[in-house]
């Protein structure tokens, strides 16, 4: 009877710590909550919006289902996953801060991506542990632990690009194509790992300590960029 309760708190817990974080890293002018809200729930739909690009890129074999070589793994996690994922993210990121009075300073960027990108991996992570019904401690303490981090890096490295190609216009071209750029390699790298282990036993024990040091270093490049956007904010004086 509780089952489903249990498993929507299992897959949000991550979820709402990360957003409570980076909220409390936005220390020289918070955004208003009610953006934060818009922005993780145009991140739910951004999580629709990617199966707008997936299913045609399946449709035409940029991708396929059945992966049994590392080729195929590595083209399902940037055809299936990391390209279509990530542009819905941005597509949404976009409608969220094209208008917005609000972002005047260079962590909001990170900020507003970050919640778009929970918001995408919210869905996605009760979607998966709906489907690993059997399993859901397991699998949601794992996606607790990667998954939700992992999407929380993506969406870090999206708002760093993003800001920077709103703050400083000289550099705007090459930082525009950071924006999707930076989040996508990351994304791809990140799940092509992940199939090739699922294929690759022989090499799984190796894959996974790569995957492991990958993850360790995202965080940490991550934690570097938002720490740099906060400096240059608090370098402006910027008051609220």
């Amino acid at each position: 009877m509780y089952a489903p309760l249990l498993i929507i708190l299992i897959a949000l817990m991550p979820v709402v710590i990360l957003l409570f974080y980076i909220y409390k890293k936005d220390k020289l002018c918070p955004e208003p909550p009610l953006q934060l809200v818009k922005a993780f729930l145009y991140g739910v739909l951004s999580c629709f919006a990617s199966f707008c690009l997936s299913i045609p890129f399946g449709m035409i074999g940029l991708y396929s289902d059945d992966v049994t070589t590392v080729f195929d793994a590595i083209r399902s996690a940037f055809f299936g996953a990391a390209i279509p994922e990530e542009c819905a993210k941005l597509l949404m990121l976009w409608l969220v801060l094209r208008k917005n009075p609000y972002f005047d300073e260079k962590m909001d960027g990170i900020v507003y991506a970050v919640c778009v990108s929970l918001g995408f991996a919210g869905l996605e992570n009760v979607l998966y542990l709906f489907t690993h019904y059997e399993t859901f401690m397991q699998v949601g303490l794992s996606r607790a632990l990667f998954s939700i981090p992992g999407h929380f890096c993506f969406g870090v490295l999206m708002g760093y690009y993003y800001s920077l190609a709103k703050f400083y216009p000289k550099t705007s071209q090459k930082n525009k194509m950071l924006v999707l750029v930076a989040p996508v390699i990351a994304h791809g790298v990140y799940n092509s790992i992940l199939f090739i282990v699922d294929i690759s036993s022989a090499l799984s024990g190796v894959l996974m300590i790569v995957f492991l040091i990958f993850c360790h270093k995202m965080w940490k490049y991550s934690s570097q960029r938002i720490k740099e956007h906060l400096e240059r904010d608090m370098d402006k004086n910027h008051m609220c």
